[in-house]
């Protein structure tokens, strides 16, 4: 089962991929709660050298709250990462699917609403 939604970003640096990231996150209702630059942490915690990596946690305070009042220990799983990734070429941006994340938790309600926030993902994806 395949887990994210991916684009890639022909020709565009991982600093502007970031930035129309968060744009497009924000036009669907999300914020960015969550940043972590994997790069810099891999470099200064292990010193090792790798591409641009950036996990960006998104969460819609609707659909959360939907979620967490649907099932109280779904806050587990949020929020919805989103990564950035260096690659030939550009950048290649990559959200979690929501429906393929919470497929294990037998709630039907939660699977509705899973599939309404992994569309608001994919619009971002799609307006980046």
């Amino acid at each position: 089962m395949k887990y994210t939604y991916d684009r890639l970003l022909p020709n565009v640096p991982i600093d502007e991929a970031d930035a129309r990231t968060r744009d497009a996150l924000k036009e669907q209702g999300f914020g960015v709660l969550t940043e972590i630059d994997v790069k810099e942490t891999m470099k200064k915690k292990i010193g090792a050298e790798m591409d641009g990596y950036r996990i960006l946690g998104a969460c819609n305070p609707n659909m959360a709250h939907k979620a967490i009042g649907l099932e109280p220990r779904i806050g587990a799983m949020l929020p919805c990462n989103v990564i950035l990734r260096a690659v030939e070429g550009g950048t290649e941006l990559s959200a979690i699917d929501p429906v393929a994340s919470m497929a294990a938790v037998d709630n039907a309600g939660l699977h509705a609403v899973a599939a309404d926030v992994r569309d608001m993902l994919k619009k971002a994806i799609d307006l980046a």
